[in-house]
């Protein structure tokens, strides 16, 4: 839902920047000042459809003033509270978020779930108020130079208006970005801009042209321990209740609703339990022609057995050409996940019958759901593998990386990830990362593990830790930004019932064994839902939404780490700019 953007100079030109976003927001867009300040917004209709409840909005004395990006779920109960107290003038929930700021301040915070990058300018102390959902389903950018502030649902926002040749590319991003094959929060492709961290919070005086540092407002706690204390049956009664309540909360629109329905077990929980309530409900699958890909089979177990509404296609190799060079106008910085293609068709499709739909992501993180899962904990109980993989590491880098004053921190950084990140993607350096570094600003002692680090608690049983590192990096940086950019692309909102506040807090205050007993995959999901869901669903290998590797053609590097670029694209390009190879893959 939507597209907010905002900033403290009057002479940026605020229209045309938030028309970049105009497919977030295709319903309308308004321009107002207040003051030194500016607010856009680009609106697609989903709570009360009437012109009321157009953003930017005002509090009723006309002082605060909110623009809002997302859904807040069950909004109707603190409506009810607030009700005795202020007037409503509409149905939306934006209206419910600016009377629980006026009654509770900055708390308010505390008393809302969703999905959501909410900015609000009170001017009354003429401080302007950044704040962002828990999980991070909805993206936030900031600026700040020079005393110079601006925020943004996108990238291309901020750089429309500053000016793109104003911006500094961050070659430290791109070194990060060639690890993780994406750009860690807080980074972004250019300095001085940057992602505001999911459950954090910002505020910019208007007045003094100061921002303070960005600052958590939620802390996940998680639970250290590895016994079993709650029994099977609690967990999955438990989680039926807290699943079944999310979906219908996130139901709530005033415009059609589907569901993505792949065939894994978290689409097919959710698209279950939004049958249960709306029987007629939509399903979109997409599938390939390439059957090793293919998962069609396993969601029209589901579409049989409970005689949902299906709607499928079926993607070959000409279907993804057309979607040729559109990453970086997707993602305005790199990003490296080929799944964006086949997400977007399926959005496309979706998009011919409903405004919103319901997406199982964040299970696999939540649960525990990755078979890298499994490969991270047989390493811990085979050192001697762990050994043969750091020796052949060693050569590698005596082969291709040389002898060189940075030899022995990348050996010691990789190492480090072997044992930290579970086999992701910093297992090995490559001899064209290498290249890069060595010609552009990257310091010689710079930690290309520093995300994985700061992340990682190596107090936590094993899998409780892999899973707590992945939702706290690859979850939101990765899989909500992908889903988040191609989804809004076509004007579609796509909502993640599993990442609701209650069932992100319940799964980890869930021991190791009560997540995972006997360190099975995603096993106490899977129970909960043992009868309702196909076994052949529930048991069968995972597959995700990988793009078969022949539609990629020599686009695709095959092992532990795929770059997506080729490093002289790079280097002939004005350093990114301008190129549709230098954001991922160049479908010829």
């Amino acid at each position: 839902m939507c597209g907010i953007l905002g900033g403290n100079n009057p002479k940026w030109d605020y229209k045309s920047a938030i028309d970049t976003m105009r497919y977030r927001g295709p319903d309308g867009q308004r321009v107002r000042s207040f003051g030194d300040v500016t607010f856009a917004f680009a609106r697609l209709a989903i709570m009360d459809l009437n012109e009321r409840a157009m953003q930017p909005m005002d509090s009723a004395d006309g002082l605060v003033h909110i623009v809002f990006n997302g859904e807040i779920y069950g909004f109707g109960e603190l409506r009810k509270e607030l009700a005795g107290e202020y007037k409503f003038n509409t149905t939306s929930d934006t209206e419910v978020i600016l009377n629980a700021y006026l009654k509770y301040g900055d708390s308010f915070i505390d008393h809302i779930d969703g999905m959501f990058a909410i900015a609000i300018y009170d001017e009354r102390d003429r401080r302007i108020r950044l704040y962002r959902d828990r999980p991070g389903i909805k993206p936030l950018y900031y600026y700040f130079h020079d005393g110079e502030f601006a925020f943004s649902s996108e990238l291309k926002g901020i750089a429309s208006l500053i000016g793109e040749e104003r911006l500094d590319i961050d070659d430290t991003a791109i070194c990060d970005y060639l690890h993780y094959q994406y750009i860690p929060c807080p980074k972004s492709l250019y300095k001085d801009v940057y992602k505001l961290p999911p459950a954090h919070r910002l505020v910019f005086d208007v007045g003094q042209k100061r921002m303070s540092v960005a600052e958590p407002y939620w802390e996940l706690k998680v639970n250290g321990t590895a016994a079993r204390k709650r029994s099977e049956a609690d967990v999955s009664d438990t989680l039926r209740m807290l699943i079944r309540r999310s979906v219908k909360d996130q139901m709530v629109a005033d415009v059609p609703v589907g569901t993505f329905l792949s065939g894994g077990v978290d689409s097919s929980i959710v698209t279950y339990e939004s049958s249960r309530l709306n029987p007629d409900i939509r399903a979109f699958t997409m599938g390939f022609e390439d059957k090793d890909f293919d998962e069609t089979d396993f969601a029209r177990l589901m579409t049989d057995r409970y005689q949902l509404n299906a709607i499928s296609e079926i993607l070959g190799d000409k279907d993804l050409k057309e979607t040729k060079g559109r990453l970086k106008e997707w993602y305005d910085e790199p990003f490296a996940d080929t799944s964006a293609y086949p997400t977007y068709r399926v959005s496309q499709l979706a998009k011919k019958h409903v405004t919103v739909v319901l997406t199982g992501d964040g299970g696999d993180e939540l649960f525990g759901g990755y078979d890298r899962y499994e490969r991270y904990l047989n390493n811990l109980k085979s050192p001697g593998r762990e050994w043969r993989t750091i020796k052949q590491f060693i050569k590698y880098v005596l082969r291709y990386g040389g002898i060189t004053s940075r030899l022995a921190e990348v050996a010691e950084t990789a190492f480090n990830v072997y044992k930290r990140e579970q086999g992701m993607n910093l297992l090995y350096p490559n001899p064209a990362v290498e290249s890069f570094l060595s010609k552009y600003d990257i310091p010689d002692d710079y930690d290309r593990a520093w995300y994985y680090r700061q992340n990682w608690n190596e107090e936590l049983p094993p899998m409780t830790r892999v899973r707590c590192l992945d939702f706290k990096t690859y979850m939101h940086d990765a899989v909500l930004t992908k889903v988040d950019r191609v989804s809004m692309q076509v004007s579609l909102e796509s909502r993640v019932p599993l990442l609701s506040r209650e069932i992100i807090e319940y799964a980890f205050s869930l021991s190791s064994e009560e997540c995972c007993p006997g360190n099975r995959l995603k096993d106490c999901l899977k129970q909960a839902y043992i009868n309702e869901i196909p076994g052949e669903i529930l048991y069968r290998p995972k597959m995700g939404f990988g793009v078969p590797y022949e539609y990629m053609r020599n686009e695709m590097m095959h092992g532990h780490m795929w770059l997506g670029v080729l490093i002289n694209e790079w280097e002939t390009c004005s350093k990114l700019r301008n190129s549709e190879t230098a954001y991922g893959l160049n479908l010829q």
